[in-house]
């Protein structure tokens, strides 16, 4: 699948068959997110890989918009480390370019995920900081769910003429 395919075709999928990912493919869709850019190089993300049913099973309790993780069996946490950023307030960014480019990497190796929203809502921030125990200055931005997809959402063309603008508005 070439970029402009898997760009125009993703889709959030929130139904997965039963099937494990295997580590090989975690590891594809990591350095993907990897490669995305950021402010000065900082490259400020850290990724928790959540294969373990149990904790999988427990995240809708505090975010409620990530019930499918009690049929996935892989979510990503995407992180900032913020204790040491050159850039401030950058990282949202950063670590959104790293998400986009997640995203697109499942869709391109056959696999179906969603974004499931985190920063800045609290009780969803709280929430993952307590379930993965992560350190002061480590802010989670995007919880994605993953799995082989047991649905195919169509494509659809988002493309809007009205929004685009020409040498300002």
């Amino acid at each position: 699948m070439d970029a402009l395919e898997a760009i125009q075709t993703r889709r959030s999928v929130r139904r997965y068959v039963t099937r494990q990912i295997d580590d090989g493919i975690v590891e594809q869709l990591l350095s993907a997110a990897m490669s995305a850019p950021s402010a000065a190089n900082e490259q400020p993300w850290e990724f928790i890989v959540i294969k373990d049913r149990e904790m999988l099973d427990g995240i809708p309790a505090f975010s409620p918009y990530a019930r499918m993780t009690t049929h996935a069996p892989l979510g990503i946490l995407v992180c900032a480390d913020t204790r040491n950023v050159i850039v401030p307030g950058f990282w949202v960014q950063d670590c959104s370019a790293a998400t986009q480019n997640l995203l697109i990497a499942a869709h391109a190796l056959g696999l179906g995920a969603v974004w499931t929203g985190v920063y800045p809502m609290d009780d969803r921030m709280a929430g993952f900081t307590k379930h993965c125990q992560l350190p002061e200055g480590v802010v989670p931005l995007a919880f994605v769910v993953v799995g082989y997809p047991a649905e195919t959402p169509p494509p659809q063309n988002r493309f809007n003429q009205d929004r685009v603008h020409s040498n300002g508005w």
